[in-house]
């Protein structure tokens, strides 16, 4: 990260008197939060007996003792009761000059498959190298100053409280160097955040090695005699994010770079012969930071959440996951509709404008191979560019543009060098730039300046830094290769970052949301957008269905071939969009009827009248129902071609309390008795539906919390209810 003020305050703040645990809290029965606002608040409190400081909301509990060192030594998942914990450990890890050292922590516990409360009082200050001072506490800041003039669902930021632990050290080498470590505690979710600030008033150059935010000693999930680390399962209690994730994978399992599930050789009475138990958590890059921080220079780490829950339903663990999205990334639910268009000419632009406000779209994306090139900060091409925007934004339709940063060869100057071969090569999409070389920082200095002065509101970014190394040591923007991936990941997340301040839109294929990217690819294989349009439809809602466990409609875009695109006949595209407009319009209502954005590419949205207005009703309908699509998805019956398929939004809080999208990919109609699971809804006792603009009729809930609805879907079509 770049320098912040993050010590500018820790020689003043003083600390804090914080209001007295009350234990009657202890007994107060946790709601049900994914369906009802949780009623307590968070809450940062100190025992009676100054000894101890409590992160509490009503659903999660977190415990730490302060004297004589700060270490946690409860953490409970107050929904089911769990306690997480089952020893104590450092507060963090930090490896300074090529030495490891502690911060915080205690001493003493023999035992480490649980921890008695009776056992802290005897437990000593520990060999750690950094001592706690004091603490602060005050309310959540939002981690971006994110604004955003688009349809966004959720435009509040995340509330609760925050408390800084300070920290400093008695070794001589450790002289002035200052670390704090943060928490978070959220109002009305099991979720708390913690991270790392580090500051240099050493006087000398300091190397910060590596980081390690975050350890914990886990209960773990399964007992085996035999498997190693890598084979048995992780504890489930606790699901973990950090701000270090990418790798293009498009979910965030496989691109995390930074939780590892370690072995805990202390804990020595644990059923694995070989002590190889997944039960010790560390958040740190997998690569070691090597970043040189200067004099007065401060370092912050990655960011960790960690949210509670509460069994192995995969459809409610994916809610909770959604629901912290919407929490501390708020600007992943803003969705403007949007076409992607492929342009030869500044006349082709203005008539995609035209038709795009014509028909209730919000905004125009210049697609790849378009003559759009960000890049070129010529007075004439942005000049160009700024009227144009101009002209979208009297009509009040948003624009932007692709522009693609990996995946290319630019020089041998400013390409990744492999440190295997000490050339140009090696990288993840086997040549690209460096970001931290010449090309690379004049890259994001373009970008920057063509939106500032242009007035784009949308950045769709290809290939963005992917996490190469680079061996190089004469780029400007990392020293060498042990501090290239720390010091580009940084320079990509600072482009996002000064998107999202300035109310950029960003699409990206990979996992910056935590950094201000607002949507990505749901998942999909290009190719198959060669295939024959009936087999992209089916397709096309597998890869729905698969995409929103863990992600919201408004966090992923799909794609929709107006004309050719990598190969496939006439049976594949969609123009002239009048000879095929029953097909377009299903396209359009599976993906609108998930909530989610596909990236309708070519030249225009419509070429006849019929064709206008049929994209006219889709894009009503959608509007009509907006809230309600972009809520969650619960998941009826995945696409096979055989039967029916479908999904079901839910919302509480609003009016329509579910939308149930149901497709039948047969050649003859059907009739179907669906039983559909109300309990998200909030609707425990009676529930009105109604079939397409039918009259409502009432169901009973059964004690299942599921109605059973008779429908009826038209052979190769759709059949959409609405519960109220």
């Amino acid at each position: 990260m770049p320098t912040f003020f993050c010590f500018a305050f820790f020689r003043f703040a003083a600390a804090q008197e914080l209001p007295v645990w009350n234990s009657e809290l202890e007994n107060k029965r946790p709601v049900d939060w994914l369906i009802n606002p949780a009623d307590g608040k968070a809450g940062i409190f100190q025992s009676s007996d100054g000894k101890d400081i409590i992160l509490y909301n009503g659903l999660v509990e977190r415990i730490f003792r302060i004297k004589p060192d700060v270490v946690c030594t409860s953490f409970i998942n107050l929904s089911t009761g769990q306690q997480l914990l089952r020893a104590v450990k450092p507060e963090a890890r930090l490896t300074l000059n090529g030495i490891p050292y502690n911060v915080g922590g205690l001493s003493g516990q023999k035992e480490n498959a649980y921890l008695l409360p009776g056992w802290i009082n005897s437990f000593k200050t520990s060999d750690c190298s950094f001592h706690y001072v004091k603490h602060s506490v005050e309310k959540i800041k939002p981690y971006l100053n994110w604004k955003t003039s688009m349809w966004t669902g959720n435009k509040n930021n995340a509330t609760g409280r925050s408390i800084t632990f300070y920290y400093s050290a008695s070794l001589p080498a450790l002289q002035g160097i200052e670390v704090a470590v943060h928490y978070s505690v959220y109002d009305g979710i099991p979720l708390i955040s913690k991270w790392v600030t580090l500051q240099n008033n050493s006087g000398n150059d300091l190397i910060v090695d590596q980081v390690v935010n975050e350890i914990l000693a886990v209960v773990e999930e399964e007992s085996a005699v035999e498997g190693n680390t890598a084979q048995m399962a992780i504890p489930s209690g606790i699901y973990v994010e950090n701000n270090f994730a990418f790798n293009n994978a498009m979910r965030y399992k496989l691109s995390d770079q930074a939780t590892h599930w370690k072995r805990d050789t202390l804990y020595t009475s644990q059923v694995n012969y070989r002590f190889q138990t997944p039960c010790l958590l560390e958040v740190h890059p997998k690569i070691n930071v090597g970043v040189k921080l200067g004099k007065s220079e401060c370092f912050e780490s990655i960011r960790t959440y960690e949210l509670m829950q509460d069994g192995h339903d995969r459809e409610r663990n994916g809610l909770a996951i959604r629901k912290m999205y919407r929490t501390i990334a708020p600007w992943t639910t803003s969705n403007p509709i949007f076409m992607h268009l492929v342009s030869k000419d500044d006349t082709e632009v203005r008539v995609a404008i035209d038709q795009c406000a014509e028909t209730g779209y919000e905004a125009l994306i210049l697609s790849f191979g378009s003559h759009c090139n960000m890049e070129d900060t010529s007075a004439a091409n942005l000049t160009k560019w700024k009227k144009l925007a101009a002209y979208a934004h009297r009509k009040n339709i948003l624009i932007g543009s692709y522009s693609l940063f990996s995946s290319r060869k630019i020089s041998e100057e400013d390409d990744v060098i492999d440190p295997k071969t000490g050339k140009r090569g090696g990288a993840f999409f086997g040549n690209a730039p460096c970001m931290g070389s010449k090309w690379g920082l004049a890259y994001l200095e373009k970008l920057k300046l063509f939106m500032q002065y242009t007035g784009f509101n949308i950045f769709e970014n290809d290939g963005p830094y992917p996490g190469d190394v680079c061996a190089s040591t004469t780029h400007p923007g990392h020293l060498g290769l042990q501090d290239s991936q720390w010091k580009q990941i940084e320079l990509q997340k600072s482009l996002y970052h000064w998107c999202n301040e300035n109310g950029i839109y960003v699409n990206a294929p990979d996992w910056y949301f935590l950094d201000g990217t607002n949507k990505i690819a749901l998942g999909y294989r290009e190719v198959n957008f060669s295939l024959p349009r009936d087999q992209q439809m089916i397709l096309n809602r597998q890869n729905i269905y698969d995409a929103s466990w863990n992600e919201t409609p408004s966090m992923v875009w799909g794609f929709v071939p107006l004309t050719k695109y990598q190969g496939g006949g006439a049976d594949a595209v969609l123009e002239p969009l009048s000879e095929h407009l029953e097909d377009y319009k299903q396209l359009m209502v599976q993906y609108y009827g998930a909530g989610v954005q596909a990236c309708y590419r070519g030249p225009r949205l419509y070429d006849t009248e019929k064709t206008k207005l049929m994209v006219q009703s889709v894009i009503r309908w959608y509007k009509k129902h907006r809230e309600i699509l972009n809520s969650d998805v619960i998941h009826l019956r995945r696409a096979d071609g055989r039967d029916w398929d479908g999904i079901m939004h839910v919302n509480p809080s609003l009016p329509e309390k579910g939308l149930v999208m149901l497709f039948n990919p047969l050649h003859e109609s059907i009739v179907r008795e669906i039983r559909l699971p109300i309990y998200y809804t909030g609707k425990h006792n009676i529930i009105k539906i109604r079939e397409n603009d039918d009259a409502a009729k009432s169901y009973t809930v059964s004690r299942e919390f599921s109605v059973l609805v008779k429908v009826t879907i038209p052979a190769n079509g759709y059949t959409r209810l609405i519960l109220e």
